[in-house]
């Protein structure tokens, strides 16, 4: 899925998200960090809005242990937390478009704070207002605009005794005009005692960054990592991502990013799966036995 089409999907969905009980298992973490094997639930968006419960007791017998969450599918928060229990799966983060992280703030960390999340999480970049029918790449003052946001948005999510995240895609590391690096801009506008970042590894490698080089310089600003895998690094020559794939079976080595990634500060870390060419249940397995085997 390319990160428009993700970002759409989030725009469509409802402003509710999952968390809850937490699972006393403690069999599966990934090394060195030890933490429990998550995954972003946006993978499989289709199972859980035809079988809910039924798609979370299936990651469950995976092996991952907590889930984050883009969407609610119409469900209560006393329904998504009895399904969580009864799966025995935890959810410390939900993703929130843009729109509601802005305009629509309040609804958002009541909802939020009913499932219990510990991070509010936008996977989208706003534009200033004067911009707002634009198309294409966003300007730099949309990008300023956007950390100025997110400073609002942190302060009123912290109050309510949640963080608030980033979470990047690639377009973040392709240069503006001006020379400056969209996701540099957004660490330079932003409140670090606020504001942290949910560094997504696979996008930063497609955007021709380093997620170890950004973890080494800003040990305090990133608090999860997803972790995914693709064929290449390349776009295509139409600016298509390039293809993804299983954990292991691509271009991607996490091993020296966790290596480099500071321990106390990360503290969650989801697969997530862009798309299949196996079948869902193989590949959704794959990746959490690569997870599995990063114990070794």
């Amino acid at each position: 899925m390319s990160l428009h089409t993700r970002r759409d999907f989030l725009k469509a969905t409802s402003s509710a998200v999952l968390t809850a009980a937490a699972s006393q298992s403690t069999f599966l973490h990934a090394n060195p960090l030890s933490l429990p094997i998550g995954i972003q639930l946006y993978s499989v968006r289709e199972d859980l809005a035809k079988d809910f419960e039924g798609t979370l007791r299936r990651l469950a017998s995976f092996g991952y242990q907590e889930v984050e969450a883009a969407g609610f599918y119409n469900h209560t928060p006393a329904q998504v937390k009895a399904a969580l229990k009864s799966a025995g799966l935890t959810c410390p983060s939900a993703h929130y478009g843009f729109q509601l992280v802005s305009a629509q703030l309040d609804q958002t960390i009541a909802f939020a704070h009913d499932i219990g999340l510990q991070y509010i999480v936008c996977p989208s970049p706003g534009r200033t207002p004067a911009n707002a029918g634009a198309k294409g790449h966003l300007t730099l003052d949309d990008w300023k605009f956007s950390a100025d946001t997110f400073n609002h948005t942190a302060e009123k999510v912290k109050a309510a005794g949640m963080t608030f995240a980033y979470h990047n895609h690639y377009e973040e590391f392709h240069r503006l005009p001006s020379g400056e690096l969209p996701m540099d801009v957004l660490l330079q506008n932003t409140d670090p005692t606020k504001v942290h970042f949910e560094m997504d590894c696979g996008w930063v490698m497609v955007g021709g960054s380093s997620p170890a080089d950004y973890l080494k310089r800003h040990p305090t600003r990133f608090c999860m990592l997803h972790v995914k895998d693709f064929v290449s690094t390349q776009s295509s020559a139409d600016g298509k991502p390039p293809a993804a794939t299983e954990l292991g079976r691509g271009v991607m080595d996490y091993r020296p990013i966790f290596q480099a990634a500071s321990k106390p500060n990360i503290k969650h870390i989801f697969v997530e799966q862009e798309g299949f060419d196996i079948p869902e249940d193989e590949s959704l397995k794959v990746d959490a036995d690569y997870m599995k085997k990063l114990t070794a």
